[in-house]
């Protein structure tokens, strides 16, 4: 036995049988989903041969540089969403309007994605990844861009596909985390990780601690006992990559936590909310793990969005972890 689990990518009948009313439109979109995936990883792979290294010259809707790659990986999940006949609006990263869909290609989600998350580090070939999340619109007619400012707790699914050692897809329809990953011999993704569930306690931090000198006080204390605990147990290991993809993924894979906090440069954080914090909210809690903002105990799910590239502060990870965080934070 090769130990491989050959199930077909996403499992369709399989998961369409729990939902007796299912119309299979959610695992079509699904479907289109992993062809641009797929295209996006083939793009990464063949980058310096194809010479799509370097900056495009120009800016995202958030303000940062677009890269060549960022702005291909767009124009693959764009054209494929919008043929998928599945969707009725976008939001892109990549994109400062919402991405109108014709009514005649009108299907009933709105998907909100981040075509390629750690764009910093495409030329220096470290993990990046594309990360989505899809919200059903009970409405007819044309889409607004008030339509795509929904709370994530109101998401229907939530992936991300990470472009490292291997093509993983991870996947949660609100029903656990899967994952899946892609064998190149026959172009499909495969169930390799069935049940994701991350550790209630881990070993590792990820965070930004170039930053240090700008975050709140109580965040430094904590930071500070990671490393020297007062209790004389061995230090927690800092682990940060700066592609989001790649740091939420060894979260799950091996417990702790990952922060993007508010900080007196960014006091509403950097990470965006409707296509990189919601999407990897859904799926830490999906797998067993909290993702908060660090205001209280309000969770990332329940936030509100009043804009479209609104930014949020973020703690997600071991459920542990996290409370441990919020204790220093209440302080």
């Amino acid at each position: 036995s090769s130990g491989i689990n050959a199930e077909w990518p996403l499992r369709p009948g399989e998961e369409q049988m729990k939902c007796p009313g299912a119309s299979g439109s959610l695992t079509l979109l699904l479907s289109s989903l992993c062809t641009a995936c797929k295209a996006t990883e083939a793009a990464v792979r063949k980058a310096g041969i194809a010479q799509l290294y370097g900056i495009a010259g120009d800016s995202n809707a958030s303000g940062d540089e677009q890269k060549k790659l960022d702005v291909l990986a767009n124009d693959l999940f764009v054209n494929l969403l919008r043929s998928s006949y599945q969707t009725c609006a976008m939001v892109s990263e990549e994109n400062e309007d919402m991405i109108e869909v014709p009514v005649v290609k009108h299907g009933r989600y709105i998907v909100c994605f981040d075509p390629l998350d750690g764009s910093s580090n495409i030329d220096c070939l470290v993990s990046i990844g594309s990360i989505f999340g899809i919200y059903k619109r009970d409405k007819e007619g044309p889409a607004t861009p008030a339509d795509c400012l929904l709370p994530g707790n109101k998401l229907v699914a939530a992936g991300y596909c990470v472009f490292g050692t291997a093509c993983m897809m991870v996947l949660s329809t609100g029903n656990g985390v899967n994952g899946f990953t892609l064998d190149p011999s026959i172009g499909e993704f495969i169930l390799t990780a069935d049940n994701m569930t991350i550790p209630k306690k881990g070993k590792i931090y990820s965070i930004n601690e170039g930053n240090a000198q700008y975050l709140d006080n109580r965040l430094q204390r904590y930071l500070n006992d990671c490393k020297f605990p007062k209790d004389g147990s061995k230090p927690k290991s800092a682990r940060y990559v700066g592609s989001m993809v790649a740091d939420v993924h060894r979260t799950i894979c091996y417990g702790g936590v990952f922060m993007y906090p508010a900080n007196s440069l960014s006091p509403n954080g950097k990470l965006r909310l409707l296509y990189e914090c919601n999407p990897m909210a859904y799926i830490v809690e999906q797998a067993g793990g909290k993702a908060v903002t660090g205001r209280g105990d309000e969770r990332v799910l329940d936030l509100l969005p009043t804009k479209l590239h609104e930014r949020c502060p973020i703690y997600l990870g071991s459920s542990d972890d996290i409370d441990v965080i919020l204790s220093y934070l209440k302080e």
